[in-house]
């Protein structure tokens, strides 16, 4: 008896049936780009062999000026035919199945030519487009089809047609990019007639035994968008023109509302997808922030779609749904959304990993194969570094003792799941001690570590992170001025006026701490009204009329920073407006530009500029202390005096920020090489 049987459930398309009910969703990954198709195919056979019923591959153009930037995959020729033959005989090969998505960019492609109904410019993208007359709305439709029909001959067991996030087919739905007054425009039946079309002549090229998933924006989250009686219109002509599945896509990429980040709740999504259920006779796939078996299975068991897309998850464990069907998800690697390795590497324009699985799309190049020699390897640091050392180098089949003076595992993780909005890291702490057990590491906690206690062992890595850098403020000695580890860590009282020193990310965390009394991402409604999100059925495109309605905050914070530039300058590319948002609309003050001069009685004394003008003082009760850190070298230097020789990682080799991606990455790129 599993504990997963609507998960777990097959699902009969007719023609095919998939052997569970779990999507694994189209992601940019850069990995077609690269051109080595045996990698491309590795990627995704790895995912096929942990169990995925389906797959959907990133994002594939159906022509230039649709593609999302220069020199994006395209499916147009023999030749990507053949290379595409590649990845779908590896699929099949390892048992599974996989569709193609194709995606035309619209005004969101990035480069001169795009094209859109109407030459509206999108605010995410530099390039206003060219408006399609009826001659280039002809040539978008039949190379969508062509697409299709490679992909078939390429040997994909299906496609999944892009029509949400804003992208192409979106754009002709609604009025606020759709300004045409010819039969493409105007009225609704007129708006929604080329999705319908491409469909249909989808259909008619790749005959019925063929999976077509359309991708449908069920809440548009812009301004202008779709109505629910829109979407459910669109959804059953979609169906009549011959989709075997429609997936939920979940606002536009210019909307104002985080729809994937970590801080939005668990499945917020996943009632939008129900309001349709029943209205259309086809499976019904809905998706975002689903990370684990059991709110998968939720999902499903109150009939809330057919199936589930799980995107990201699949990068943190390619064996998820293998994992959950032995009875072991406990073991399943958690996606914590952080979009530090995925969405930022695809918009900085890198290859996608994982911030939790740094072999993700990286399967062919980072290999943990069985050591030649297993070696005895000390670790002192139970930090990411230090537990992605650990745990890599015990598969290699080292035996491997784990060591830390704190009383849990976690290091700064412990710090960062305090958050409000991160509460995804409670899982990643829990997951790391679950697997240290599974992999047989000896771990030592409560024990201050020296280099005479480390003479024995084969290999030593010193993992022992950052201690807070002192910004030796005049002042800062007194009871009222706290260090960010006394706040997040040690729970330090903190008083109703506060001034952060430092707007770096845990200047950011420690605001929002001290802004939140209950954290909305564990709360669905607060959260919906924290950002202005509603009831498609009540207002156009799930946009509440009165906008975001922020709880009020616990303090009052005074955010500052030695440098001019916008605060929060330096955050992840998708998340860093988040955070931004989040603090504004808590009535957060910036303030930039300062040279901290004292702190007494009154208060934090600053200046600003290099000639230290304009005395301020910002009355505070207390005054936190983010102003960075340094590397935590002091044991790594003993064992170098020594003449032992060690790795040092994470934190203790550079101390940017707290960067876990980095620090995961790094141990378990050594332990490889061990």
């Amino acid at each position: 008896m599993t504990e997963y049987p609507n998960l777990l459930a097959p699902l009969d398309l007719g023609f095919t049936t998939l052997k569970n009910r779990v999507l694994m969703g189209s992601m940019h990954t850069g990995l077609e780009e690269t051109g080595d198709w045996n990698r491309v195919a590795e990627f995704y056979a790895e995912r096929a062999r942990g169990g995925v019923g389906l797959m959907v591959t990133g994002g594939i153009g159906p022509n230039l000026e649709g593609s999302v930037l220069p020199g994006a995959a395209m499916m147009t020729t023999d030749k990507d035919v053949a290379n595409h033959s590649i990845v779908t005989d590896r699929v099949h090969q390892a048992g599974g199945k996989i569709a193609m998505q194709i995606l035309h960019a619209g005004r969101y492609a990035y480069g001169p030519k795009c094209v859109a109904p109407s030459p509206v410019k999108s605010p995410i993208s530099p390039f206003p487009p060219n408006e399609l007359d009826e001659e280039g709305i002809e040539k978008q439709i039949s190379d969508i089809v062509n697409a299709a029909v490679l992909a078939r001959q390429a040997g994909y067991d299906g496609v999944e047609i892009m029509g949400s996030e804003g992208y192409f087919l979106n754009q002709f739905l609604v009025t606020h990019t759709n300004k045409r007054t010819d039969g493409w425009g105007g009225a609704y039946e007129n708006r929604m007639k080329l999705p319908i079309e491409v469909v249909r002549r989808t259909r008619e090229a790749v005959g019925p035994d063929f999976i077509i998933i359309y991708r449908l924006s069920m809440i548009d989250l812009v301004p202008n968008g779709s109505t629910h009686e829109e979407v459910v219109q669109l959804a059953q002509e979609i169906e009549k023109a011959g989709a075997t599945i429609i997936n939920t896509g979940i606002g536009w990429h210019e909307a104002r509302v985080p729809t994937i980040a970590t801080s939005v709740p668990r499945r917020a999504f996943a009632w939008v997808t129900k309001k349709l259920m029943g209205r259309v006779g086809i499976p019904l796939i809905t998706s975002n922030r689903i990370n684990t078996a059991d709110v998968a299975e939720e999902v499903l068991a109150e009939g809330c779609a057919d199936m589930v897309s799980l995107a990201r998850p699949m990068l943190a464990d390619a064996h998820f749904v293998a994992k959950a069907q032995a009875g072991r998800a406990a073991t399943i690697a958690p996606c914590i959304a952080c979009n530090q390795a995925c969405l930022d590497h695809t918009f900085g324009g890198k290859l996608t990993s994982c911030l939790v699985n740094p072999r993700a799309c990286h399967e062919t190049e980072l290999v943990l194969g069985k050591a030649a020699a297993p070696k005895t390897v000390a670790i002192v640091g139970a930090g990411p570094a230090g537990l992605s050392t650990a745990l890599a180098a015990a598969e290699r089949g080292h035996r491997v003792t784990l060591f830390d003076r704190a009383a849990e595992i976690g290091g700064q993780l412990n710090m960062a799941k305090q958050v409000p909005g991160k509460e995804e890291f409670w899982g990643l702490v829990d997951w790391y001690g679950t697997m240290l057990a599974e992999a047989g590491v000896t771990v030592a906690l409560r024990r201050e570590v020296t280099a005479d206690d480390l003479t024995g062992y084969d290999e030593v890595v010193i993992a022992t992170g950052v201690l807070p850098r002192d910004p030796g403020i005049p002042g800062e000695e007194r009871d009222n001025v706290l260090s960010y580890i006394d706040v997040l860590r040690d729970k330090a009282p903190v008083g109703k006026s506060v001034a952060v020193i430092g707007a770096g990310g845990i200047g950011f965390d420690v605001s929002e701490f001290l802004l939140e009394e209950h954290s909305p991402t564990t709360d669905l409604p607060l959260w919906m009204r924290e950002w202005g999100v509603t009831d498609p059925e009540q207002h156009r495109a799930g946009l509440a009329p009165e906008g975001p309605q922020p709880e009020a905050p616990a303090r009052h914070v005074t955010l500052l920073q030695r440098k001019k530039q916008a605060h929060g300058k330096g955050l992840g590319k998708t998340t860093g407006w988040i955070h931004r948002a989040t603090l504004k609309m808590k009535g957060v003050e910036f303030v930039g530009g300062v040279n901290y001069e004292r702190i007494d009685d009154d208060g934090l004394h600053v200046s600003f500029g290099e000639a230290r003008e304009t005395p301020t003082v910002i009355p505070a009760e207390t005054i936190v202390l983010c102003a960075g850190q340094l590397p935590e070298r002091s044991l790594a230097d003993a064992l170098e005096a020594k003449g032992i020789t060690t790795h040092v990682i994470g934190g203790a080799d550079v101390a940017a920020e707290l960067d876990a991606k980095r620090a995961i990455n790094q141990g378990t790129r050594l332990a490889a090489t061990l």
